[in-house]
């Protein structure tokens, strides 16, 4: 049974209908990654699983219960770390645990509060305020808090893509180690298709919009743990970076149009339309879809 589900979902704001008959089903303990442009819809879906925003069509179910609102078993993590200003590091994560955990006596508060700043290696700057901090660091904060949140599912929106490229490599490896050990649903959104494969079990293209909608199924079958320097060695992730971006360029050409379906061998066949390369060249630079 999934956890966490999408069963013909349509939003708009406005006249603009963003997505249109999204379905997704997220088992237990997965990391699945949503991949797409820029503008595409891809923080819309993030609402709609978190209850921040209702479909107008369709149903969000979280264990066959419909999603009205948000609730601890749903943590967020945004791209911009909605952060309070005026308390610290440790302070911000102790906030979420004395809400999510009011009958915990105090030390197993601080304990759990203490377990998370340790986790994203954030001890020394525990008692600096946001302003102190850099944004990597800002953003291991707002990590910090989620999980310490303990949620049954992390819904991550786009939230390393304010940082500047080595920082981003730092937390994409912290975050690799996280899904690996800490067990938890994780849904991650993002631009960065070579992020999703390090992360994700499974990808999920989210077309170009209007009128988005998901494309084909994605495994990853590289071994964890994944070496994000090594990656480019793996034919795996070659593969797999070539196909998705080729579908992605494919619904960009032909938004709003019937969706290419895979293939068996996990090529879309929009991959194989003439002017669309069928090769990334090794060592090549990661592909945020800006």
């Amino acid at each position: 049974m999934s956890i966490l589900a999408m069963h013909d979902v349509s939003k708009s704001h406005g006249s603009t209908e963003v997505l249109s008959h999204v379905s997704l089903s997220i088992e237990p303990g997965e990391v699945v990654g949503i991949v797409g442009f820029s503008g595409a819809g891809k923080s819309t879906l993030i609402a709609l699983l978190a209850g921040l925003d209702l479909p107008d069509s369709g149903r969000v179910t979280f264990r066959d219960t419909d999603v009205r609102a948000p609730g601890p078993e749903r943590g967020v993590v945004f791209q911009n770390y909605s952060l309070l200003p005026w308390l610290t590091a440790y302070e911000n994560v102790a906030l979420a645990v004395e809400q999510v955990f009011r009958d915990w006596p105090k030390d197993k508060q601080q304990a759990q509060v203490e377990r998370f700043i340790h986790m994203v290696g954030l001890e020394h700057a525990r008692d600096r305020k946001p302003a102190q901090l850099s944004g990597g660091m800002r953003q291991r904060v707002a990590l910090a808090r989620a999980l310490a949140a303990d949620p049954e599912v992390l819904l991550m929106d786009e939230p390393l893509s304010a940082l500047d490229a080595l920082t981003r490599g730092t937390l994409q490896d912290a975050l690799e180690r996280i899904a690996r050990t800490s067990g938890k649903t994780i849904v991650l959104v993002t631009n960065d298709v070579d992020e999703a494969i390090l992360l994700a079990d499974r990808i999920l293209p989210l077309s170009a919009g209007p009128r988005a909608t998901l494309g084909p199924e994605f495994v990853v079958n590289i071994p964890r743990p994944r070496e994000r320097r090594a990656l480019n060695l793996v034919p795996e992730f070659r593969h797999l970076r070539t196909s998705i971006i080729d579908y992605l360029l494919a619904s960009k050409r032909s938004p709003g149009r019937a969706r290419p379906v895979a293939s068996p061998t996990g090529i879309p066949p929009a991959a194989l339309e003439p002017g669309v390369s069928s090769t990334v060249p090794r060592g090549s630079s990661p592909a945020p879809l800006l």
